[in-house]
Parts: structure tokens; C-alpha cells; sequence
């Protein structure tokens, strides 16, 4: 994220961006990757609650953690309602620093066979292309995937560790007091 930060300064000489947008800009990258690096020294066990309780907060029943050895590559369930319709979902938590490749996604579709109508995989690494393609394949069942910036996103929406202070700007239109 500090090259992303870089490259913002980069653009804005060349592109003559307003500097407080890329300011703006890079204090967004900067405590995502704060974020991440907190996340990064959890506990795996303390990541699946965290995550055990992201989905609470964003409308699934019943979820439970696994916690258990030899699970399946299942590190938990849930029920998610929506109007008439109720889907158990089982998720995995990769607290990973790298890329979630294609072979994870089918192993924990296998996994999923016959446990639950949808699959749900959040890491705080990213997902490779082929990870996406695996997780959407035709005639496979969908897995949905949450990668570490989206799970910094839906953190910060729910105020799940991440707190957002708005900051007033007050300016003074002089002109409006030449008139008088």
C-alpha cells in the first residue's frame, strides 16, 4: 500500500491532482493497511470470532465458529434470512498475508457438498484470478469471497474496530460582508 501511496504522489505532479485529494487518498490506503497488519497478529481462533462476529452484525443467525482441528477446511456456520428464504452457509477464515489460489476454493467446495447451499471464504490477502473464476466455475456451486480490502471496508461499516471521526470545515465567504 506505501508503493500505492507513492504512485498517488507520482500522479499528482503529472496530473496536477489537487494534493489534498491525494492526501486524502493515501490516509484511505493507510489505515486499511493498518488494519490488515492488526489482523495479521490475531490468533487464527480469535480471527474466525472476529469474523463469527462480522456476520452477525451483518444479518446471519445461528453462526457458529468450528474450532476444531480436522474441521474440513469448515471454520464455521450460519443461517442468512432474506424475506422468505433461509440459506446455511458455511465459511473458512484465511488470515493470510498472500493471494488465495484456485485450489483452496475447490477444496472447500468439496467440503461444502451436501453441508450448505452457500460457501463463503474471507481472507485478509487477496484472491488470485483464477481463485474468482474457481469460486463463479458453471455448474459449481458459488462461493462467495471477501478479500482483505473488502474486509476492511465491511469492518468499518459495522464499527467493528474502526472508528470514523468526521472533521467540520468552516470557511468565511468574505465577499458576503463587502456588501454590507
Amino acid at each position: 500500500m506505501q508503493k500505492a501511496y507513492a504512485a498517488q504522489r507520482a500522479n499528482a505532479v503529472t496530473e496536477k491532482l489537487d494534493p489534498p485529494q491525494v492526501l486524502q487518498e493515501a490516509a484511505q490506503e493507510d489505515w486499511k493497511d493498518q488494519l490488515l497488519s492488526v489482523l495479521l497478529q490475531l490468533e487464527p481462533s480469535a480471527f474466525e470470532r472476529l469474523c463469527q462476529r462480522l456476520l452477525r452484525e451483518s444479518g446471519f443467525t445461528r453462526v457458529e465458529v468450528t474450532g476444531k482441528t480436522g474441521d474440513g477446511g469448515i471454520d464455521g456456520t450460519g443461517v442468512l434470512r432474506m424475506n422468505l428464504l433461509s440459506f446455511q452457509v458455511i465459511f473458512q477464515c484465511k488470515r493470510w498475508q498472500g493471494s488465495v489460489g484456485a485450489s483452496t476454493v475447490r477444496d472447500f467446495r468439496g467440503a461444502m457438498v451436501g453441508r450448505a447451499d452457500k460457501g463463503l471464504i474471507i481472507t485478509t490477502g487477496t484472491f488470485t484470478s483464477e481463485a474468482r473464476r474457481e469460486a463463479t466455475r458453471d455448474g459449481a456451486p458459488a462461493i462467495d469471497l471477501v478479500d482483505g480490502d473488502t474486509l476492511c471496508d465491511l469492518l468499518k461499516e459495522r464499527s467493528l474496530g474502526v472508528s470514523v471521526r468526521m472533521v467540520e470545515e468552516v470557511t468565511v465567504d468574505s465577499s458576503t460582508f463587502s456588501a454590507i
